[in-house]
């Protein structure tokens, strides 16, 4: 890894929480929320920094993140269990789709975001991380979900430029983050390169500031990192936790989310969430924007099976 040339100094979290795996963080323009994967919770922080988080949804399936829908206040799409679903402000799940619901090994959804033209993208994985067994789902304006990528074994991100035209997608378990052209018009995904390897940790949640450069979560590391565009590391923030696992920007606030899970003696910091103050600020999380109507796919209304939330990671 390339030496750090202006390290950020040890920072410690000021909310009490400790989450088992804390992801999918997004500041939205009016609220900070994020996930509690494995547990199914969707949680806000409240603006004093020393408050506990709250929640706001509670599903019997793993969360893996969630966008705000567009005109519809209180409104999320969720990478939820096996699929895809809206979650109105009761809580109440309207599945669009479970592409995963049949699939062996059995699967749950993980990381998601909208990009700048409003659709959503989700990824999946296998819970026991088999190797090639996760996809990228792409949820179009009109609720339709597609498979646009498979063979990945644990994908975490996307996470897009400001102008929608370039996609990251980083795949944890090969340690590899990839940047695809995007057509902001169609969504379509031209041929990826390479963007940056890791060799020691994995490349977990991501998120782009407003001079495109990649702040990136780095598991297992205890460091968050800022690559700029051509890939060359920039600045690292060291925490006092192994497993940073999601960023987002709230302005000039960078917000970090970690896990408890897999380790066997978590240190005091361990599933903190942790704000720092950095020089570039970022944008707000993009909406999904659907169609004006009814959104359509497998809109059955209604709580999912429990899926096998006690397990895995990412």
């Amino acid at each position: 890894m390339i030496e750090d040339p202006r390290p950020i100094r040890p920072i410690r979290p000021t909310r009490p929480d400790r989450l088992g795996l804390g992801e999918g963080i997004r500041w939205t323009g009016k609220a900070l929320v994020l996930v509690d994967i494995l547990e199914g919770h969707l949680l806000t922080a409240p603006e004093d920094p020393t408050a506990p988080l709250e929640t706001l949804a509670e599903l019997p399936v793993p969360l893996g993140a969630v966008a705000p829908v567009a005109g519809r206040p209180g409104t999320w799409i969720a990478a939820a269990g096996t699929g895809i679903c809206l979650l109105g402000p009761d809580a109440a799940a309207t599945w669009l789709a479970r592409p995963e619901a049949d699939a062996r090994p059995a699967r749950r959804m993980n990381d998601g975001t909208a990009d700048p033209s409003g659709r959503f993208w989700a990824g999946s994985m296998a819970y026991d991380a088999d190797e090639d067994a996760g996809s990228l789902y792409r949820v179009d304006h009109d609720g339709t979900v597609v498979r646009v990528l498979a063979d990945i074994t644990i994908p975490n991100g996307p996470a897009f430029t400001a102008d929608g035209r370039t996609m990251y997608l980083a795949d944890s378990a090969r340690g590899v983050v990839r940047r695809y052209p995007v057509d902001p018009a169609t969504g379509t995904l031209g041929s990826p390169t390479t963007y940056l390897t890791v060799d020691d940790g994995s490349p977990d949640g991501m998120a782009v500031d407003d001079e495109g450069a990649v702040w990136m979560a780095v598991w297992g590391t205890g460091t968050v990192r800022r690559h700029l565009p051509d890939g060359t590391l920039e600045r690292t923030v060291r925490l006092p936790a192994s497993q940073p696992a999601g960023v987002c920007l709230q302005g000039d606030v960078l917000h970090i989310t970690t896990a408890t899970v897999g380790l066997a003696a978590p240190g005091p910091y361990d599933g903190a969430l942790f704000s720092v103050r950095v020089e570039v600020p970022g944008p707000p999380a993009a909406e999904y924007r659907p169609a004006a109507g009814p959104i359509g796919g497998r809109a059955d209304r209604g709580r999912a099976d429990r899926g096998r939330a006690d397990r895995g990671r990412w």
